[in-house]
Parts: structure tokens; sequence; C-alpha cells
């Protein structure tokens, strides 16, 4: 037997180092660099969506503010008004949101998501395509990284694209890594280079920032994506040629569809991520402007912008709220902007990322996001910040907080109606609080089905009406029993910060078959317990037990719920009957426009970028 020729090293390209001082957040804020003006009217429309949210979170709480005066308020009264008022608004800003996009998207004044269009001759500077990694699945990121590079190949991007497998995993996994980077990179048609750092300091920002400061000086834009992510070359390549007509925008950040699911649980957040994200982006997109946020992947960056204003300092204090900032990503959008950098999300086709497989998967990122997203809270008076990045900053940890806040809402309600007080859910008038907050969650989902049905091709690429029909009304049921899970999966989450106890960088699990019930039953006791005590709050208030059944159903369901959607087999079945059908993903590198009318122009595709 002929003996295995060994793999012929591929060296890491010679260093360009790039300064990246720490930033402060107190104090006089750095001087901002000369920046384009706001596009005409952008003030008044964040202005709109926030006296609109006031006027509708307003609205959905008058009856019961009168309701509950009627006999004098107590402290309950005040505290039930006090959870209530706010928690309606935030749906209500959701739902302005997605009105907004409902509005852009049916009259065209947005295409959607679209091809990037690029000039046949552009300056093309160098750009390298980073993907951080921790202990992920070898075979799965190396096949991500071959399609990507063969794609930016067929692009005609392979002479100014580098990319790099940046490793933060342990020796034996990186050990397997360098082996099948060896492999793929003697037959790459683009330049592939792996690095593993000894030392995980800072974890992904602590490797992108190493990266910028060793290799950053040779490339002029950064394109950053998770170990899940997969984007198509046209997309890269064009997001480079809007970068080079538009020097002052220092990130463009696109919207990831989700791809490649197999569970139940997949398949429905796939689906869910499809039909209603259009509706959601585009509103985002509208009033965010040149003050948009950063996810952390599937986005391109200016690497000297990010250099000279995103190097994050550690807070002062112990984890989980001191330390590293976990969620780097909204804070660098937040810095690039108060250097004068602009900061545009884009729709575009071509950017996909992976879900978690389960619930219980997707609950442990989530604890990791809540702990970073409330960090933000400390953040919020930083020197020199726009108030939009503020707002944005604000969003992010408020979304850890509602949870909690519903659940103490209800918490409330049962005792008031235990104790024979006027309650959200006693009372004629305080009926229309509750169909408006009705109104406010499940009227984005509608939007978004009128939308879809509105055109045949959007229709057939949900397997068509009567498909697209049966997929919402699954999807609603299974996001109204999903919802009390979450609700404490997220409380339980919260406590544990509170408690001093950090999330933990442990790989994402991505490759999961099935949950059995009795793992799912251990997992699910507070939710149970909890269940059992609305059962007899039903038992001693029968109307009050109607309007908590839903909630009972989902807390006390919550195990069989985990389990089922956990099934690779169940999510099989689901396709075969044309449920939670989707487009096809637009990953070849010619990729066709979505729209329902051509795009001319740049201005078009990144909507001001």
């Amino acid at each position: 037997m002929t003996p295995q020729k060994p793999l012929a090293p591929v060296p890491l390209p010679p260093e360009a180092p790039l300064d990246m001082p720490e930033q402060r957040l107190d104090g006089n804020p750095p001087a901002m660099r000369e920046v384009e003006t706001q596009p005409p009217g952008l003030l008044v429309k964040r202005l709109l969506v926030i006296s609109a949210t006031a006027v509708l979170g307003l609205a959905a709480s008058t009856d019961l503010r009168f309701q509950l005066s009627l006999d004098g308020l107590d402290t309950f009264d005040v505290l039930l008004l006090a959870l209530f008022v706010p928690l309606v608004s935030w749906i209500a800003f959701g739902f302005v949101t997605s009105l907004t996009g409902f509005i852009k998207l049916m009259s065209g004044s947005h295409p959607g998501f679209v091809a990037v269009p690029r000039p046949r001759e552009f300056r093309r500077h160098r750009t390298a395509v980073l993907m951080p990694v921790y202990n992920e699945s070898v075979e799965a990121i190396f096949a991500r990284v071959d399609a990507m590079t063969r794609s930016i190949a067929a692009e005609g991007g392979a002479a100014d694209f580098d990319f790099f497998v940046l490793s933060d995993s342990n020796e034996l996994h990186g050990r397997r890594e360098e082996e099948a980077w060896g492999r793929l990179a003697r037959t790459a048609p683009m330049r592939i280079y792996y690095r593993r750092r000894a030392e995980n300091i800072g974890r992904k920002p602590g490797n992108i920032e190493e990266w910028v400061r060793r290799f950053g000086g040779a490339y002029e834009h950064m394109i950053v994506l998770d170990a899940d992510s997969m984007m198509s070359g046209s997309a890269m390549v064009g997001l480079a040629s809007v970068m080079e007509s538009k020097p002052t925008v220092g990130l463009l950040q696109t919207v990831p569809m989700i791809i490649n699911a197999r569970t139940l649980f997949q398949r429905w957040m796939q689906f869910a991520s499809h039909a209603y994200g259009h509706i959601a982006s585009a509103g985002l997109l509208w009033w965010s402007g040149s003050e948009a946020n950063f996810w952390g992947h599937n986005a391109i960056v200016r690497t000297r912008a990010f250099a000279e204003s995103c190097g994050l300092p550690k807070l002062p204090g112990r984890p989980p709220f001191g330390g590293y900032i976990q969620s780097h990503d909204m804070v660098e959008a937040a810095l690039l902007r108060r250097r004068g950098w602009a900061v545009h999300m884009v729709m575009i086709d071509g950017s996909y990322e992976e879900f978690p497989p389960t619930i219980l998967d997707n609950a442990v990122r989530d604890r990791r996001w809540a702990q970073g997203n409330l960090q933000h809270l400390r953040l919020l008076a930083s020197s020199g910040l726009h108030w939009t990045s503020r707002l944005h900053l604000l969003i992010g940890a408020s979304a850890y907080l509602t949870s909690t806040a519903w659940l103490l809402l209800v918490l409330i309600q049962c005792k008031l109606g235990l104790s024979g007080h006027e309650s959200l859910v006693s009372g004629g008038s305080s009926y229309r609080s509750l169909a408006l907050t009705a109104l406010y969650l499940f009227g984005p989902k509608l939007m978004a089905l009128a939308w879809i049905l509105a055109s045949p091709d959007r229709r057939d690429g949900f397997g068509g009406v009567l498909a697209v029909l049966r997929s919402a009304a699954i999807e609603i049921v299974l996001s109204i029993l999903s919802a009390p899970v979450a609700m404490v999966n997220q409380t339980k989450a919260l406590a544990g910060l509170l408690l001093g106890i950090p999330s933990h960088w442990t790989s994402q699990n991505r490759e999961v078959d099935h949950i059995p019930l009795g793992t799912a039953l251990s997992k699910t006791r507070e939710h149970l317990v909890l269940g059992m005590l609305f059962v007899v709050v039903g038992v001693l208030n029968p109307v009050l037990g109607f309007w908590l059944s839903p909630m009972i159903v989902g807390l006390l369901g919550a195990p069989w719920l985990i389990a089922g959607t956990s099934s690779r087999s169940w999510g099989d079945r689901v396709m075969a009957s044309g449920t939670f059908v989707v487009p096809e993903p637009v990953l070849g590198s010619t990729p066709p426009h979505r729209s329902s009318r051509p795009v001319h122009d740049h201005e078009e595709a990144a909507q001001g970028a």
C-alpha cells in the first residue's frame, strides 16, 4: 500500500498589523469623522414610530385603567398597570414596525429580498471572510467553507477574497480541523487560511480582534460569519461592491434566513423566519436608517473603521454583568456610529444561517444572549452614542425582561381574580384591552400572510395557498403553546444571572435527532409546577381559568412539546405533507431576483446604504 503523501502546509499570510485601541465609554467621546447627511425625513419616521407605539399602548390600556379605578386603585392595581402599559407598548412597537414594512412591501416602495446589484467594473480592494469556530462539527464547517469559496470563485472574486477559519477549539478538535483545512486548501479555488488560538481570550470578539491586530491592515473589508453561516458568492462580492461605492458606510448587516432545517422545531422556525421576516425587516430598515444594528455575523465591515472604533473595554465588576462584553455586536454598531461611520441593514438574497435543533438548545443560546444584552443596560449612559443606538441597546435588553414581566403580570392577575378585585380578565370593558393586545400580537402574522398570498410566485414558493394557510395555522398554535415555555425558560435564565451565575461558553449543539421524554420532563419541573398552580387558580375562578387555559396547556404539555418538536422524523413528516414549505435558498453564483419589479441601482438594494 502506497503511503499517503503528507499534506502540503498552507502558511498564514504575512502579518499586516492594525492598531485597535480600547475605547473609552465615559468622559469625552472621540472626535467624529465627517459623516454623510442623514436621509431626509428619517427623524420624522422615528418620531412617527414612537408616537404610534405610544398611542397604541395607551389605547390598549385605557379601558383597563378605567375599570380598575372604579373602586379605587390599590397597590396591586398600580402594579398591574405598571406592568401592562409597558408590556403592551412593547408589543405595539413590533406591530407598528411590521405594519410599516407591510405597507412598504405591498406598495412596491421596497423590493424585499433581492440580489445585490453591482456595477460591471468597480475598484476591487481585498476582502477577508472570517469564520470563527469553537468545537464545531469539522465536516460541516469545511463543507460550508468549500461551498462558499467555490461560489466566490464563480463570481470572479477569488483574486480579491481570502477565507480565514479562526479556531478557538481545543487541541484535539483543532488537529482534526487543521487536517480538514489542509485537504481543502490544496484544491480550493481561492486562498483559505486556518489559525487556532492557544488562549481563547475574549471569546468570539477577542478572536476577531486578534485577527484585526495581526492581519487587518491588508484588507479593506471583512465579512464576519458564524460557524453555521452560509452566504453566496454573489452576495459577498456584491456587498464588497456596495462598500466600494459608499465610502462613508462602516458596516452592512444582512438579514439571514434559516436553512438546513431537520427537526420539527427547526422547520417551524424556518417557516416563521421566511414567512414573517420580510415585513419585520422592511419596517426595521425603514426607521433605523444609518443607525442600524450589527448582529455579529453575515455582515461586511470596513476593517479600518472597525479597528479605530470598536476596541471593546472590559466592564468593571465580575461576570455575569461585568468583565468581557458578551453581546459585542450591538455595542460595536453603536461605536462605529459614534465615530461617524454609517451602519445600514440590507435585505439581500444569499445570506443564511442555521437554527438550534430543539427548544432546549435554543434556551441555552438564549441564556447567553440574555447575559450579553442585559450588560447593555450598563452602557446606555456611554458618552457620544447616537440616541438611536441607545434605543437599539435598550430594546435588546428589554427583550430579556419582558418574559419575567409577563409572568409577574399573570401572577398579579391571579391574586386580583382570587380576591374578587377587578383585573385584566374581569369586567366587560377590559376585554377590549385583551382584544387590542391580541391584535398587536397576531396582526404581524396576518399581514405577512396577506403579503405572501398577494403574489403567485410567493404563494408557489411556500407550497401554494392551502399549504400557506395550513402552515400558518399550525405555526400559530405552536407559538401559543411555546410562549409560556419560553417565558419560564427566560425567567429561569434571568434569575440565574441575578444570582451571579454567568452563562458558560460551550459549543452549540447543532445535530439532534430526538430528545427523550424523560429528559424533557427533567428539564421542565418548574413549568409543570407553575401549570398545576394555574390549574388550581382556574378551579377557584373559572373565568380566570378560561383565560389561563392556553398557558396551562402549554406549561403542562411542555415536556411533550419539547420532545415532539425535537424529532427529525416528525420534521420529515410535516415536509412530506406540504407543511412548513419555504422558498428554496439562493446559493448559486447568479441568484435570481425575488422582487416583483426590477432593481436598478444600489440605493434600492441597500435602501440608503
